[in-house]
């Protein structure tokens, strides 16, 4: 495995309003490794007779597959490197097939300078349609003395 380190946002960094975004195509086996890594093997996610008969028609995403990618957004992009998940809620709007693109977004609602914390506005979207949203409060790591 190739670890990648990308510029991380100190909190003294963080303005409201900044954001950042994360995009991911969708392939049947992402939702497959997902199914093994999770052990969540639902068929409405990986076995298309049975999905079929489902209000969906076809398989579809786990919905913690989609959040995984605001996740990625925080780990990789904004904070980024070293910032540690406090708390995330989720409202799932809408399905993710096999194919779509999901572009995960955070905006930076508040920062909470005695605790180094910041509050993140969270959505997913398929084709501009929010599929999920949510919010997040993260730990930030201060910036070193």
């Amino acid at each position: 495995m190739t670890v990648v380190t990308r510029k991380a946002y100190y909190f003294e960094d963080l303005e409201l309003g900044m954001e950042a975004t994360f995009e991911k195509t969708v392939q049947e086996a992402d939702i497959a490794a997902f199914a093994e890594v999770s052990g969540d093997r639902n068929p409405v996610h990986l076995d298309r007779e049975y999905a079929a008969t489902t209000i969906f028609k076809e398989p579809i995403a786990h919905g913690l597959l989609t959040a995984s990618y605001i996740s990625t957004v925080f780990g990789m992009e904004m904070p980024g490197p070293g910032a540690i998940y406090v708390s995330q809620t989720l409202n799932f709007k809408a399905p993710v097939r096999i194919g779509d693109t999901v572009t995960a977004k955070v905006v930076v609602v508040d920062l909470v300078p005695a605790k180094k914390r910041a509050r993140f506005d969270c959505t997913c979207s398929v084709n501009g349609k929010v599929v999920l949203d949510g919010e997040a409060m993260m730990m930030v790591p201060g910036r070193p003395e």
